[in-house]
């Protein structure tokens, strides 16, 4: 192969890779909402009883991405997340546009912790401070609003009750 057609055949292949990496779909690019599934939630609050209705984010992606991007939570609306083990939880607010409550929930569906009003965009670590297998987020100011404490109880298959 002469030098010509070594050249020519490099800016081809050079050509080839920036056109598919140009057309590779974006692997970062967050899922819908509308793809997760959805669910009811009850909490228990001494006599009173919430009902939410959740996204529920059960693979590693879709923990990864909660709820990211989301500019609007409506009242008694969030996200579940559910893990498949009882672990100590660390959570971030990168690419959060709204203010969230985090409600920290043991296997046993006891919220063992409340992180009111996390601020958007922060990459400060909101911990469980304890081992959970779920964490519930809602808009910033909701647990307060609703009257959410810890201790009271989240009746959802999650977390063995139904």
């Amino acid at each position: 192969m002469s030098a010509a057609s070594a050249v020519r055949a490099a800016s081809c292949i050079a050509a080839l890779v920036c056109t598919l990496a140009v057309a590779a779909p974006q692997e970062n690019a967050p899922e819908p909402l509308s793809s997760f599934p959805r669910s009811q939630l009850e909490i228990q609050s001494g006599v009173k009883r919430l009902e939410l209705t959740v996204w529920v984010a059960d693979t590693p992606s879709r923990r990864a991405q909660g709820l990211m991007f989301v500019t609007d939570l409506r009242p008694l609306t969030g996200m579940l997340f559910v893990f498949p083990q009882p672990q100590a939880v660390s959570m971030w607010m990168k690419n959060t546009r709204i203010s969230l409550d985090m409600l920290f929930v043991a296997a046993d569906g006891k919220v063992i912790r409340i992180a009111p009003k996390a601020r958007p965009e922060s990459l400060a670590t909101i911990t469980s401070m304890g081992m959970v297998t779920g964490v519930i987020e809602i808009a910033g100011g909701e647990a307060e609003r609703l009257g959410i404490r810890s201790g009271d109880r989240v009746i959802h298959p999650a977390f063995g009750s139904t």
